[in-house]
């Protein structure tokens, strides 16, 4: 209705409901290649929006329709569900109702880390801390490397995504058990659905260099292989690795450099779900 306040109508509409499906996000005004956003924060008094009408329904799906990660401590817990869109572009109505609708199982998962807080970022005591500017200190130390690094527990990780199926892992192979520097490293393991409708799962490999003589990150990634699966429907995923897999840049040489010692395979759901691991061996 004309002159209508858009937040008490919504509040209306979700007390006449069964289910509210709330969309809520940034736009190209808040969040931009061009500029930094002044914080992670829903825009617009979004995040009371959610809360007030969490108050007056009990079955809220929030759909986020953000570039970036958003901060929802306030909320999360009190929604039935919650679906990230990005900004997907003109068929992005169709792909949100195949999904809430169940004819299409979600399959993505975060190319980023969703923090629980501003504080817990990397960049967060030097973010525009001098003259508006910001002087980025993290080095090598960012996304799931500084949560991993510094044991912060993220909101969502990297790598991270719900399905309506489930997935298991089995029978790691790490073939050789050691190579030399011009050898490859081959990794086998068997991926199954374990549910009951046909889905995609992202299987990710990380490296860890167990012993390094510079700091290197708990563990970083390496490979992955997006793998669709029939309900019961095995299937074998692989992945070879080289040298420069296993190489950091030497500063003091201007060289990148593997070391010999030993290297952990990690294979997992996301950079916290890890499924398998094993080891093998640089000489």
């Amino acid at each position: 209705m004309p002159g209508e306040d858009p937040f008490n109508a919504a509040l209306d509409a979700a007390k006449k409901s069964d289910l509210t499906i709330l969309f809520v996000g940034t736009s190209n005004n808040y969040e931009s290649e061009g500029f930094d956003r002044p914080d992670l924060m829903l825009p617009a008094n979004q995040d009371e929006l959610i809360e007030a009408v969490c108050k007056v329904n009990k079955n809220v799906i929030v759909v986020l329709n953000s570039g970036s990660p958003i901060v929802m401590d306030k909320w999360l817990n009190k929604v039935d569900g919650l679906l990230e869109i990005w900004f997907g572009g003109e068929e992005i109505g169709n792909a949100i109702a195949d999904v809430l609708l169940g004819n299409y199982s979600p399959s993505g998962k975060l190319p980023v880390t969703f923090p629980k807080s501003w504080e817990d970022c990397s960049a967060f005591k030097t973010y525009r801390a001098q003259d508006n500017i910001t002087y980025y200190s993290d080095g090598i130390f960012v996304g799931y490397r500084h949560f991993d690094k510094n044991n912060i527990g993220p909101l969502f990780p990297f790598g991270y995504g719900l399905s309506y199926t489930t997935f298991s892992y089995k029978d790691l192979k790490i073939t050789p058990a050691s190579i030399s520097l011009d050898g490859n490293i081959n990794i086998q393991l068997d991926l199954k659905n374990t549910g009951k409708f046909e889905g995609e799962e992202v299987v990710q490999l990380y490296v860890n260099d167990v012993k390094a003589s510079v700091d290197r990150p708990v563990k970083e990634l390496k490979g992955f292989q997006k793998i669709n699966l029939k309900p019961n429907e095995s299937k074998q995923v692989s992945f070879t690795l080289r040298k420069d897999a296993l190489s950091f840049f030497d500063v003091s040489t201007n060289n990148w450099i593997a070391e010999p010692g030993e290297f952990e395979i990690m294979i997992g759901s996301s950079s916290r779900d890890i499924k398998l691991n094993g080891k093998f061996v640089l000489n």
